[in-house]
């Protein structure tokens, strides 16, 4: 039965505490003139971690989306095969791409060769 009674002491004193500092709390506020933020204000944004303003932000924003549109564009550009469940390069089409543009870039320095004589 004591066990109660210490701890209805306790917590009595505890929340004597708990008023005593919110009060100091409020007059420190007031005396120094603070605002303290709330945690929601102090929060990090997923969109903005580094805390930019909304014009850099948005910049960034436009760079990052022009940069993964020409990763894409240069990804789609690769030929790849299903190998074993696997996608994997398909070389066979990247020697036949390379040995064409060979065969383009000989065609045209022969012509222009032609034309210069």
């Amino acid at each position: 039965m004591s066990w109660l009674v210490l701890l209805g002491l306790s917590l009595f004193v505890f929340f004597i505490f708990v008023v005593l500092f919110r009060k100091f709390v409020g007059y420190m506020k007031k005396e120094q003139n603070l605002v303290i933020e709330s945690f929601h204000d102090a929060l990090i944004d997923k969109d903005n971690p580094v805390g930019l303003n909304k014009e850099e932000l948005d910049k960034l924003k436009q760079q990052q989306e022009e940069a993964q549109r020409h990763l894409r564009d240069v990804i789609s550009r690769i030929p790849v095969i299903q190998k074993d469940g696997r996608f994997q390069i398909d070389e066979e089409a990247i020697r036949q791409r390379r040995a064409a543009a060979q065969a383009q870039s000989n065609g045209t320095a022969d012509t222009v060769t032609d034309d210069n004589v």
